[in-house]
C-alpha cells in the first residue's frame, strides 16, 4: 500500500511571493497618485494662506492693533504694529510660515505688481485695520513644475476669496 498524501493549504513561499506582489503594486499606486501630491500640496499651501490672513483680520479687530503681512519667496509672515513699529509674531499661530520649495509667488494692490524680494520687507505690504477693513489685493501662488495656480483675492471688507486656476 502507498501512502497517499494530501497537501491543503499554502507553503511560506507562495505566501511570501503573494506578500511581495502585493506590496509592488500598493508603492506603484501610491507613486502614481504622488504625482498630483504637488497639486494638493499647493491647494493645501493656499487654503492655510487665506485662513490665517483671515484670522490675522479678526484677530486686528478684536485686539484693536493692525496686523500687517509681509511676502517675500520665502514665504510670509505677521507682524503688529506698536507704536510706530511693526513687531513681527515670532510663535503662535501668527508665526512665520514658509512657502513650499518651488513656490511662485506674486503680489499686486489696485493692480499695480508688488515686488516680492527675497527677504520680507521692513513694513507689510498688505495691512489688516483694527477696524475690520484690510488692504485689498491679490495673491497668485503656484509650484514652478505645476500649471495648476491659486488666486487670492483680499477685499475691503476683510473677506479673502480663494480660486483655482488651471492653465490648461
Amino acid at each position: 500500500m502507498r501512502a497517499h498524501r494530501c497537501n491543503r493549504g499554502f507553503t511560506l513561499i507562495e505566501i511570501l511571493v503573494v506578500v511581495v506582489i502585493l506590496a509592488v503594486v500598493a508603492g506603484a499606486v501610491t507613486f502614481a497618485v504622488g504625482g498630483v501630491g504637488g497639486e494638493r500640496q499647493l491647494a493645501h499651501q493656499a487654503e492655510q494662506t487665506q485662513a490665517l490672513i483671515g484670522y490675522a483680520c479678526e484677530q486686528a479687530e478684536l485686539t484693536g492693533h493692525s496686523i500687517g503681512v509681509g511676502v517675500s519667496t520665502q514665504g510670509y509672515r505677521f507682524a503688529q504694529l506698536e507704536r510706530d513699529n511693526w513687531l513681527p509674531f515670532a510663535a503662535g499661530d501668527l508665526r512665520t510660515r514658509k512657502w513650499l520649495e518651488t513656490t511662485r509667488a506674486a503680489l499686486s494692490r489696485d493692480g499695480r505688481p508688488l515686488e516680492v524680494a527675497a527677504e520680507y520687507p521692513e513694513k507689510p505690504q498688505l495691512i489688516c485695520f483694527s477696524s475690520g477693513e484690510m488692504t485689498p489685493f491679490r495673491l497668485e501662488l503656484g509650484l514652478s513644475d505645476l500649471r495648476m495656480t491659486y488666486r487670492l483675492d483680499g477685499q475691503p471688507d476683510g473677506d479673502i476669496k480663494l480660486v483655482a486656476i488651471d492653465a490648461r
